[in-house]
């Protein structure tokens, strides 16, 4: 840490959260610095500072960055009060405090980014950002080019609710129909649902690549830390569409 960090920044260079949780906590009066409540969203902190939030004392950590390759019946959380398997049953201990960037559904496979960087995971997640997913998907039959379309102009999967994808025909046979889809919206269960609307069953699905990362060099139940290099890339771009967003 620097000689002086902005609170926010210190909150979620401990893991806890993102930097816009931290304001949220600031301002509802949550934090603490040395035993006084401090509401002031541009604070700064020292080194020898004791920073609380709901009065566990909190201190920075090494951000670590990790891809892994989920495989089919897993679950994307920590627990499960039903028992199935989820994916930390494959993770060594060591890597049982990072969190999954969104989420991939039991029968679903492939990319999915670990972290305790909380702003990195807010940016990667944000409705606001729209960061492209890929994905490869097989579903029971082939798709007509009305239904493409209409997959792009938008399907409303739940009420209120409208999904958008953007799909590439890989093959398209009477037995199945292999495809590229492209996601920017987070929302559950996405493609099953809008082929599900549209009268498809999904055979099998996979996540190629989130933002600027992929599966290349991974094996399914697979990790592998991500390095600095890609690091950097990931949030220089995660900085170009979020600044077009604006």
């Amino acid at each position: 840490m620097s000689d002086s960090t902005r609170l926010n920044k210190y909150i979620a260079s401990s893991g806890i959260c993102s930097r816009r949780k931290a304001d949220e906590l600031i301002e509802n009066g949550s934090v603490l610095v040395n035993g006084k409540t401090v509401t002031e969203l541009g604070f700064q902190v020292q080194d020898r500072d004791k920073v609380f939030v709901d009065k566990k004392l909190i201190h920075p950590v090494k951000h670590e960055y990790y891809r892994f390759y989920k495989p089919a019946g897993y679950i994307t959380t920590s627990d499960d009060e039903k028992g199935r398997k989820t994916i930390y049953d494959l993770l060594p201990d060591e890597l049982k405090h990072l969190k999954p960037v969104g989420r991939l559904d039991r029968e679903s496979t492939g990319l999915l980014i670990l972290t305790n960087d909380g702003d990195l995971i807010n940016l990667l997640t944000h409705p606001k950002v729209k960061v492209p997913k890929i994905y490869f998907v097989q579903i029971d039959s082939e798709l007509s080019q009305n239904d493409a379309e209409q997959m792009t102009r938008g399907i409303e999967i739940e009420p209120g609710k409208k999904a958008y994808a953007d799909v590439s025909v890989i093959s398209n046979s009477r037995s199945g129909t292999a495809l590229q889809i492209t996601l920017y919206q987070g929302m559950n269960r996405q493609i099953r649902k809008m082929f599900e609307t549209l009268g498809y069953q999904v055979k099998s699905l996979k996540r190629v690549q989130h933002a600027t990362l992929n599966l290349d060099g991974l094996k399914r139940g697979e990790y592998k830390p991500i390095k600095p290099a890609q690091i950097k890339e990931l949030k220089g771009f995660l900085s170009r569409i979020n600044n077009k967003n604006d």
